[in-house]
């Protein structure tokens, strides 16, 4: 991740209620980093191919490319190695060093915050058209870096383009690397000069162990912001424009001596409104961000209320068995009305009837002390995420259970011999064995869902029951085919007026 750790504090905020003058402890956030591997950090104008670079070396396609510009907005980072080395590769937006205000002037500022943050830079500049004013305003921007800076021209996939890498040595530039991000070419020659500014080292393997925290909703409902509240700093381009980010963008961040990766996701439109191209490969690699998570945090509009759409992300939630923290954003702005909580609780009732164990909270995310409301619910559902339950104490809570609402009978019989136990966590997963699979409906296992959340809790996070059969019915044998030996049939002798009639004429002359 980054070279060293960055830590936010702040010792008061005050409340911004009427008539409340007192302040909040502040809670500590720290942006945790990875010390043992340098950061690589891809720059240059805008469609120069930087995010195709981006995915050719770390080997796989992550980063959104189009042939527009402008498609790569905030700060892209993956990990990867070459040769045994680790380092973080990290893709940038196109950089308009004359841009004031707007989106271009984010975008500028994420990569003047990549460039400073970096150990070692790669230039990227089009091969194709030469040598461009907006190239030499980027290079006059690096010149007085202290840094390792290697220069590239992209798309030099034949030799009509060779030519054109002489007007980028005007620069004054000691080797210009010609590559060709989309078939390869040229990349492992400029991997194989990084190597002397990258130390030899492993990954961590206790990455592995963090809970993943997605960040999850319709578009232009404070995702982003939420994000930069928790970081501390605008890591996240942040837009009244709805669709401002693009890419899932992961961040590890440590609150309270616990670790986590927080990502933020694209907002996810109905299906119908979504465009082709750049949105849709948004929304596409914000459910694949949502399906590695652990735990999702699914902001809803305070002042919109519950929408068609909320409701269904929060299916979808369900069914990829993620753990769900509710997150009303901009209650800042319902705060005078004493009733508006109760009806939206009640709107949250109505519109999601299978969330009834998910933990809500109304907070905003211009407000610091959300980070305090927010963070303890994660804790939590994150625990009841990975809870395991004994199978002793599983079977004498089933037995309770029967005896308060049995199993429907067969062939007027009870059902008996039932056995239940924990299979799997992350989602919890119990196996119910019966005799007969079909006794137990999709009714009884809502009933005795209820009934495991009413005993254990498994607040926040779904829970899979898998009906099996006691013992299950061995395969039926199948008779061997009878091998059957066909007789050679009897060859018949010929008779004389079988004979072809010229064997019968010359058996005649020799009697002669």
């Amino acid at each position: 991740m980054a070279a060293r750790k960055s830590t936010i504090k702040s010792s008061r905020a005050k409340k911004k209620e009427v008539g409340m003058e007192e302040s909040l402890q502040m809670p500590e956030v720290v942006i945790s980093h990875e010390i043992s591997i340098p950061k690589v950090a891809i720059i240059g104008r805008p469609n120069v191919g930087k995010s195709t670079l981006f995915n050719r070396i770390i080997g796989s396609r992550k980063a959104i490319v189009d042939d527009r510009p402008g498609v790569t907005r905030d700060r892209n980072a993956a990990s990867c190695a070459y040769q045994g080395r680790m380092f973080q590769l990290i893709d940038t937006g196109g950089l308009d060093p004359a841009a004031s205000d707007g989106m271009l002037s984010q975008i500028k500022q994420q990569s003047e915050m990549a460039i400073a943050d970096a150990d070692i830079l790669i230039v990227t500049m089009d091969g194709r058209s030469g040598l461009t004013p907006l190239d030499e305003e980027v290079a006059s921007l690096v010149r007085g870096i202290h840094k390792p800076v290697f220069w590239t021209a992209n798309k030099v996939d034949t030799h009509k383009t060779e030519p054109l890498l002489a007007d980028f040595y005007k620069l004054g530039l000691a080797d210009v690397f010609p590559i060709s991000a989309e078939h390869g070419i040229g990349v492992d020659e400029l991997l194989e000069a990084m190597l002397p500014y990258i130390p030899k080292g492993h990954a961590d393997e206790n990455d592995r162990n963090i809970p993943k925290v997605a960040v999850v909703g319709r578009p232009n409902v404070g995702k982003s912001t939420f994000v930069n509240l928790i970081l501390g700093e605008d890591r996240l381009v942040v837009s009244n424009q709805p669709g401002t980010t693009r890419d899932p963008v992961d961040t590890e961040v440590s609150y309270q001596g616990a670790s986590y990766v927080l990502t933020d996701t694209a907002g996810i439109r109905r299906r119908g409104r979504i465009d082709r191209g750049v949105e849709g490969y948004s929304v596409v690699r914000a459910m694949r961000a949502l399906g590695r998570s652990d735990v999702a945090i699914l902001l809803l509009d305070g002042v919109e209320g519950v929408t068609e759409q909320d409701s269904k992300i929060a299916g979808l939630i369900q069914r990829q068995g993620r753990g769900c923290v509710l997150m009303v954003n901009k209650w800042d702005l319902r705060t005078k009305d004493p009733e508006a909580q109760i009806r939206y609780e009640q709107e949250l009732q109505r519109r999601f009837p299978f969330f009834g164990f998910v933990p809500v909270v109304f907070a905003s995310a211009l407000h610091p002390e959300t980070i305090a409301q927010v963070f303890p619910k994660v804790n939590t559902v994150m625990s009841e995420f990975a809870k395991r339950i004994p199978t002793g104490q599983l079977n004498q809570f089933l037995q309770q259970t029967l005896e308060k609402n049995p199993l429907p009978l067969r062939a007027g019989n009870p059902v008996k011999s039932v056995y239940i136990t924990q299979v799997a966590t992350r989602p919890p997963t119990f196996a119910l064995f019966v005799r007969h699979s079909g006794d137990v409906n999709a009714t009884y296992q809502r009933y005795l869902e209820n009934a495991l959340r009413d005993a254990f809790g498994f607040i926040g996070t779904p829970i899979k029951i898998l009906v099996r059969n006691k013992n299950p019915p061995s395969p039926p044998r199948l008779k061997p085919k009878p091998s059957y030996k066909l007789k050679p049939k009897p060859q018949r002798k010929l008779k004389p007026k079988d004979k072809p009639k010229s064997i019968r004429t010359r058996s005649k002359n020799v009697k002669r």
